[in-house]
This record gives C-alpha cells, sequence and structure tokens, in this order.
C-alpha cells in the first residue's frame, strides 16, 4: 500500500514518501528510504515491485552520476526525465521490464525554476505541477487540485504535505505509518521533518 506524492512551489520541489516497505499482508520493514537523491538538485519517489524499485533507482543514480563526472556538469531536471522515462521504455520492451513508478522533482539551476515530472511504469511521463501514486492518491489528487499555488512559500507547502498525510491517514484502510520528506530548491536537496 505504497503513497507517495510531490508538489511544487515558488523556487522549490516536495517530495513525500512512506516508509513502509510490505509484501503482500507482511510488511518486512519500517524505516525504507523511498526517495533517492540522483544529483545535487534532483529527487525520485519511487514505487512498485521490491526488486525492481530499489535497483532501477540505483540504475538511475549510477548513470546520472557518470553523465556528470564525464561532463562535469549534471543533467537538468527535463533532460533527467527524459532519459529515465527512455530507460523504462526501454526496459519495457525487454524480457526484464522494470515495473516502477515515479516522481522525478528537481530545481532547474539555469531558469531557477522547480520542476516536477510524473512517471509511471510504461514509460509515460508529464510535467505537473503537483502528482501522487499509490493507494493514496486517490484522496491526495483532489485536496491537491484544491490547495495547490504555485506561488506558496515553502512552509505553505509543508502544510498542504500534512494535510495530504493527515487525509490519507484518515481515509486510507491500510495507511502508512511514517513518511520521508525531501525538499529540493536552490541550495539543494535536504530532508524536512513535519
Amino acid at each position: 500500500m505504497e503513497t507517495s506524492f510531490a508538489l511544487t512551489g515558488k523556487g522549490y520541489v516536495i517530495v513525500a514518501a512512506d516508509t513502509t516497505s510490505a509484501r503482500s499482508i507482511v510488511k518486512m520493514k519500517n524505516d525504507e528510504d523511498k526517495i533517492k537523491t540522483v544529483s545535487p538538485h534532483l529527487l525520485m519517489s519511487y514505487s512498485g515491485e521490491p526488486g525492481d524499485t530499489v535497483q532501477f533507482a540505483e540504475y538511475i543514480e549510477r548513470n546520472l552520476r557518470l553523465y556528470q563526472i564525464r561532463n562535469l556538469y549534471p543533467l537538468r531536471p527535463s533532460a533527467a526525465a527524459s532519459w529515465i522515462r527512455r530507460s523504462l521504455a526501454e526496459s519495457l520492451r525487454s524480457r526484464s521490464p522494470y515495473s516502477v513508478n515515479l516522481l522525478v522533482g528537481g530545481y532547474d539551476t539555469s531558469t531557477h525554476e522547480p520542476k516536477l515530472y510524473w512517471i509511471d511504469y510504461l514509460g509515460t511521463v508529464s510535467e505537473v505541477p503537483f502528482a501522487a501514486h499509490g493507494y493514496g492518491s486517490y484522496f491526495v489528487l483532489s485536496l491537491l487540485d484544491r490547495y495547490h499555488d504555485p506561488e506558496a512559500p515553502l512552509e505553505e507547502g509543508l502544510a498542504t504535505l500534512k494535510r495530504c498525510i493527515q487525509e490519507v491517514s484518515k481515509r486510507l484502510i491500510v495507511s502508512p505509518e511514517k513518511y520521508k520528506v525531501k525538499v529540493v530548491d536552490k541550495d539543494g536537496v535536504r530532508e524536512v521533518e513535519l
């Protein structure tokens, strides 16, 4: 019962994901970090099949780091999202496709704008102001549609995020207990407490 969601604001992207690792009806652990920092100004939240998610996230992280080492600069968020989409689409057409849903959020240091991309397991990508994956998305998307403000300061964005977490815990029958929240802005990536 994974849940992840993200939203953009004035100069930042907030990404939140539950910390539960489960398979079928069994909870394996309660402290899984499902948000990978893939470059200094880029985050990726992942959900899906447990083995696929970790393997694909590490593959993306290593290849984006290799690009940065070879070219002396990291990929911008839009280019990274396109490359990630292509990698998912190629795996879909192979004998071992990845079943991974992603939220890619980053801060473009060239244009000084936050960017958020919704990517599903079929390799579909879309730039969005807010996004969600998992069972919690049924409740969170309507809240984000109503309360999201693209010009909101960070404190207001975190308040909207708290509202989303409260709604999921109130309405989802098997709601996650804990969430990990990370923010990316002009200063880079940092973890925040709610």
